[in-house]
């Protein structure tokens, strides 16, 4: 095991022995795990190295990344572990560059080094940091830039989407924050949005969603009124509305989407300042479901997670195995480097937020794609949905969702108040 220590708060480290995990707990606060499970036979693995670190009373991460397919997610991620250790950091992967180039990575982001300095700065500590220096080169080079913000509460990632030469942005699946257990609302998470839009002078072009959400609110009727920016979703929302119309009983519910400023169909065409943007119908997960690629990035909701983490579920009402592995298919047709960006993100095996992949990487890595034929697929997603109950919110977020994420209106006293069905659907949690 060799460490090179490169500030008072971070040394970078080759992979350690568990044997030794108890000696850093002498000198540091928190241990950082970059190596994904699986990468070499004789590692210890991520559980090892948990247990090991709490039985010597040392704090913990899990940020498994590999060099070829690092994320600014995965930067920002290691930026917040550094920050939430109340004292020193002993990070490793197995040889000690995927930590530096994390760390330079984040540093040149903020503003604190100079691009052009990566490769001479990892050098001066014995590390050859020229893959940090072809990320930098790759991120420059992608239109749009996404920025991604994860809601911790549901697991969701919304979207900015913007054009660097216009500075015109879209924003795709914001969620409008709801607690069950009180009935509150909050707008913090599109806010938050807005925040960023306003630091990065950025005008709203268009707000999307990918279909009606099952388990978060959508903020898109709050983002409209706060940006005047036009609503879109796809036009098989109005299939969605007739048939949750039938679940709650609810014959004033007008089923044509008017709710939305523009309903999209297969093969449409819009823009984001001077970037080109299509529709893709993308069906199996819900009746309406589709996917927005803009440039060379592919918003692909609820259809593919990353690539430890499988598809999405197809069970919900109107949903098919079948017809979201002909989805997925379209999605995978798309150019190898195009960039996917998923909506949910459920931290397997206690890893960080991760929410951006490529074409690629999902065909050689995603269990439930490489490999696979229709039938094995069907079989297996078919399978696995038996074993999940339903979302918490789906009986909550659908009423608000099939209106374009507005909330019932007020009844006499002021107060709005949900409509739920009582056995309207299978999927108990017991």
């Amino acid at each position: 095991m060799s460490a090179v220590k490169i500030t008072d708060r971070l040394t970078v480290a080759s992979q350690p022995e568990i044997g030794t995990i108890p000696d850093l707990a002498k000198d540091y606060a928190v241990l950082i795990n970059l190596r994904p499970d699986g990468e070499e036979a004789h590692q210890p693995g991520n559980d090892a190295e948990r247990a090991a670190a709490a039985n010597a009373g040392l704090g913990y991460a899990f940020l498994p990344v590999t060099g070829s397919t690092i994320t600014e997610a995965d930067v920002r991620a290691f930026q917040q572990a550094m920050n939430q250790a109340e004292g020193p950091v002993y990070a490793h992967c197995k040889g000690g560059t995927r930590v530096l180039m994390l760390y330079a990575l984040g540093e040149i982001l903020d503003g604190r080094m100079r691009r052009e300095d990566v490769e001479a700065f990892g050098k001066a500590h014995g590390f050859n940091l020229s893959g940090a220096a072809r990320w930098l080169a790759r991120q420059a080079a992608h239109k749009p830039v996404v920025k991604g913000f994860y809601d911790v509460r549901t697991g969701s990632i919304q979207y900015v989407v913007s054009d660097p030469a216009t500075k015109r942005c879209a924003i795709i699946d914001p969620v409008y924050d709801f607690d069950e257990k009180s009935g509150a609302t909050s707008p913090t998470n599109a806010d938050a949005m807005l925040a960023y839009i306003a630091r990065e002078g950025l005008c709203v072009e268009w707000i999307f969603d990918t279909h009606p959400h099952a388990d978060h609110f959508s903020a898109a009727h709050y983002l409209k009124g706060k940006t005047g920016a036009p609503t879109a979703i796809g036009a098989h929302v109005t299939d969605v509305q007739k048939l949750w119309k039938t679940i709650y009983n609810w014959p004033e519910l007008q089923t044509d989407g008017s709710q939305w400023d523009r309903l999209f169909g297969d093969g449409d065409t819009f823009k984001v300042g001077t970037l080109e943007g299509r529709v893709l119908f993308s069906p199996g997960h819900t009746l309406a479901s589709i996917t927005y690629v803009i440039g060379d990035a592919a918003f692909v909701h609820d259809t593919i997670f990353m690539p430890d983490s499988g598809t999405a579920r197809a069970d919900f009402p109107g949903g098919s195995a079948q017809t979201l592995w002909s989805s997925i298919q379209r999605i995978l047709a798309l150019p190898d480097d195009t960039r996917l960006f998923t909506g949910h993100d459920y931290r397997p095996h206690g890893r960080h937020a991760r929410w951006e992949s490529t074409v690629g990487e999902q065909k050689r890595h995603n269990p439930h794609i490489a490999g696979t034929d229709e039938a094995a697929f069907v079989r297996l997603r078919e399978a696995r949905d038996r074993t999940l109950p339903m979302p918490k919110l789906i009986l909550h977020a659908l009423q608000v969702n099939i209106r374009g994420g507005r909330l019932p209106e007020p009844e006499s006293n002021g107060r709005r108040y949900l409509k739920f069905p009582l056995d309207a659907l299978e999927g108990a949690a017991w």
